[in-house]
């Protein structure tokens, strides 16, 4: 008997010795964003990238093949502003803004744990040189929860202080961090929370936006001075190192909060003064604010929460008319900007849930934003934010294989995410993650 077995585990060993490195998804509607919908076709994955897609497509001899009949292929979902894959960070909602909250808004800023500063020399509540791509947890739940509603990348941002540091682009799955990480700068986010009075510099708005502006001209002064040491060095001191102003240079754009419309037109001009290149987000009140911000070209991160009253709440409370209208007129604003030419993208904003997210995207559906628009807005529009459409966010030859597989329209009621590929590894939804691996996770 025990030759027998063993002839027959060495006659199966082939079979695994050298699996598919490719896969098929065969006769399903593709969408690829960056071209017309294909009705009848196949994409081909191999090695985490897109090798081929079309209604012509020939099936490599080696992969594996998924019938398509009755599915939809589109590119991986991505949430433009994120805090998934770092474990000690709450969803970006509370520091959201940091300007005044409007009735309709989330809470104000949280208060500051940072111990009172004793000026702006001391460059309070500044961490500009960190990097989310440093801080990535495999172990974060929410990146199980997150695919299952088909996003398949994140591009994710620590949120301490007002100078938050830079943000990483991740892939949401992965045996290590830096697996995942597709791109470890982008963009230096940054808010105008504060703790209020009694917590040090900067303690108001005011304070907050002198500060901002100082950091930036102690910036170009330090960088002036690092170019005249590096071309005449000889008989001349060196200029100090410093870790907060060498994140600032390094940062490609900043992205910057805004909630009303003054709010929006303040953001724009104060870009402008310190010439950096900017990125708007959160702007609940974004449909009073479309010709600002046609007549910028700046881009805009809308908030997939939109504005609610608040669940404790005193029932008998009347709201303000200005509360109603923002509540009413919000989910107008991505269709707006779409017929206007602004370039703008969601982040699901804590909305976790399929149900809630899928919600959440039809209400702006149903108030004029076209399907096609909202696709867009979640996959190719934010890559070309982040500048990094030549990798993601469409399905074309040579992309990384991020894609979601629905049954119907994504956006429609009853459809459902059957699977996602990152990376090309498929995973199947989970609603409900199990809790986070507490140590000895793998890392890079």
């Amino acid at each position: 008997m025990k030759p027998r077995l063993l002839a027959f585990v060495l006659s199966i060993g082939p079979l695994w010795a050298d699996p598919p490195t490719a896969l098929a998804i065969h006769n399903a509607r593709i969408v690829p964003v960056s071209g017309p919908a294909i009705a009848k076709g196949t994409v081909v994955v191999r090695n985490g990238l897109i090798e081929s897609v079309g209604a012509d497509v020939n099936i490599p001899a080696d992969a594996w093949v998924l019938e398509g009949d009755d599915l939809t292929v589109y590119p991986g979902l991505i949430d433009g502003l994120s805090t998934i894959g770092l474990l000690d960070e709450a969803p970006i909602a509370p520091l959201r803004s940091g300007l005044p909250a409007t009735p309709a808004t989330a809470p104000g800023p949280p208060v500051s744990t940072t111990p009172p500063a004793r000026g702006p020399e001391d460059r309070p509540n500044t961490y500009s040189w960190q990097r989310a791509a440093d801080l990535i947890k495999t172990s974060d739940r929410r990146l199980e929860v997150a695919r299952g509603a088909g996003f398949t990348t994140a591009v994710t941002f620590s949120h301490r202080g007002i100078f938050a540091g830079h943000g990483a682009v991740i892939n949401l799955a992965g045996e290590t961090t830096g697996k995942m990480v597709v791109t470890d700068n982008t963009g230096q986010y940054v808010t105008t929370a504060t703790g209020g009075f009694g917590s040090g510099y900067p303690a108001s708005l005011m304070g907050v936006f002198a500060y901002i502006r100082q950091i930036y001209l102690d910036a170009d002064h330090y960088k002036q001075a690092k170019q005249m040491y590096a071309a005449h060095p000889a008989g001349r001191a060196r200029p100090e190192y410093d870790r907060a102003l060498e994140g600032v240079l390094d940062s490609a754009f900043v992205l910057l909060p805004a909630t009303r419309r003054i709010d929006v037109d303040r953001m724009i001009r104060f870009a402008n003064e310190l010439k950096i290149r900017t990125v708007l987000y959160g702007i609940p009140e974004a449909y009073r604010s479309v010709d600002l911000l046609k007549r910028s070209g700046v881009p805009v991160l809308l908030s997939l929460k939109w504005p609610s009253k608040a669940v404790e709440t005193n029932p008998d409370d009347v709201d303000e008319l200005r509360a109603l209208e923002i509540r009413d007129r919000a989910p107008s604003a991505p269709g707006l900007l779409a017929k206007n030419g602004v370039k703008f993208a969601f982040f699901a904003d804590g909305v976790e849930k399929r149900a809630d997210f899928f919600q959440a995207v039809k209400k702006a559906i149903d108030a004029g934003l076209s399907q096609e628009d909202a696709v867009r807005a979640l996959t190719l529009t934010p890559a070309e934010i982040y500048g990094v459409s030549d990798r993601m966010g469409s399905i074309e030859k040579g992309k990384i294989a991020n894609l979601v597989v629905t049954k119907g329209d994504l956006f429609q009621e009853k459809t459902e995410v059957k699977f996602v590929l990152v990376d090309g590894v498929k995973y199947e939804p989970v609603e409900e993650a199990p809790p986070a691996r507490p140590a000895g996770e793998r890392s890079n």
